[in-house]
């Protein structure tokens, strides 16, 4: 599908959203993240018994898509720590503590792309750089499109986009449990992109 856009165009997408559409000779344009239609999932190992998941409920993100050079688009995608959900509220508040995530000093993560590398027919490799905990080390999303076109109720132009990826928990500084609870956590992303008027 990516080959197949690409004659009308392919850009960059992220987890934590980032991407691509159709390849034509226009200039640059921009996307919004949908929050209301994006998720990132996180799951790791607890204990050995199971892998656990949470969502982060709060992102927001900005895709610069160029049609004509897949490689000059850029994105940057935040996500609100704060927001946190794992389903129970005794574990949200102490993953926001400085054992986790520490909310009060590092409200935010930040995903910004550095480069794009197209591997498929629909499949992307996005490499950026992941700022946690006051951290920022290079994070590689496997990214897939699925879907885009003019959404039948609002007539939003939408991109959409299913991105993979691996933190390394104790390279930005989180060690609280390791190894014990898992110290790579899995990233499910699922994301949609609004072109600006």
């Amino acid at each position: 599908m990516f080959k197949a856009m690409k004659k009308a165009g392919l850009a960059l997408a992220l987890a934590t959203g980032l991407s691509a559409t159709a390849f034509s000779a226009q200039a640059a344009e921009s996307y919004k993240l949908d929050p209301t239609h994006t998720s990132v999932i996180f799951i790791v190992n607890h204990l050995g018994f199971s892998n656990f998941q949470g969502r982060f409920a709060g992102v927001s993100g900005e895709l610069t898509l160029d049609r004509e050079n897949p490689a000059a688009s850029a994105a940057i995608i935040t996500i609100d720590l704060n927001q946190v959900d794992s389903g129970v509220e005794a574990l949200d508040n102490h993953m926001k503590t400085a054992d986790f995530l520490n909310v009060e000093k590092f409200p935010t993560a930040t995903f910004k792309s550095t480069s794009v590398e197209l591997v498929g027919d629909n499949a992307a490799k996005i490499t950026g750089d992941l700022t946690l905990l006051g951290e920022t080390k290079p994070l590689v999303l496997d990214v897939t499109l699925t879907g885009e076109g003019d959404h039948p109720m609002t007539g939003d132009h939408v991109v959409g986009f299913g991105a993979t990826g691996t933190v390394t928990r104790s390279e930005y500084g989180m060690n609280f449990l390791v190894p014990g609870v898992g110290d790579d956590v899995e990233l499910q992303i699922s994301s949609e992109f609004l072109k600006q008027k």
